[in-house]
């Protein structure tokens, strides 16, 4: 069995297919994005897989924060910075709900952002309230309501072979 270190390597030189500079890589730092505050577990996550892949690539991976706008303002970085492969961002569900709920981002985050890896797996339910199972969607017929539910979430650490 391929070692996750191997897969990675490999995931990250086929995401350069085709070029020269895919036999090297990487040559200098990679910045790594992270769109959440420093301190949480987004970050920490993000801090124990760099310190793995510097130690496993032979090239510092740097963790820079960039929080706000809903993880908008880490996007919006890295989707103007060069897709030379050397600015990554750590992408979460947030990101896929934000296209659904900001109608005027200046990034397409399907089209502009390229998946490297999987990281961790969460479970995400979204509950909908049927018209007569709760007060409040008897209150206010025609509207249902949602809330975010969240079973006890595993997290495995891996790299994604795999085409999207």
């Amino acid at each position: 069995m391929i070692g996750l270190s191997r897969r990675l390597a490999l995931v990250l030189l086929l995401s350069f297919a085709g070029t020269t500079a895919a036999l090297d890589y990487p040559t200098r730092a990679v910045r790594w994005i992270v769109p959440y505050p420093p301190g949480g577990s987004t970050d920490v996550l993000a801090r124990m897989m760099s310190q793995w892949l510097s130690d496993k690539m032979g090239q510092s991976f740097v963790i820079e924060n960039k929080a706000g706008g809903g993880n908008n303002i880490g996007v919006e970085f890295v989707v103007k910075s060069p897709p030379d492969g050397y600015t990554m961002l750590l992408v979460n569900p947030a990101n896929g709900i934000n296209t659904t709920l900001y109608k005027n981002l200046p990034f397409d985050f399907i089209r502009d952002i390229a998946p490297v890896a999987g990281l961790v797996r969460a479970p995400n339910v979204m509950e909908v309230t049927s018209p007569n199972s709760s007060p409040t969607a008897r209150r206010t017929p025609g509207r249902s309501t949602w809330r975010p539910r969240a079973a006890a979430p595993r997290c495995i650490c891996r790299a994604n072979c795999s085409s999207p």
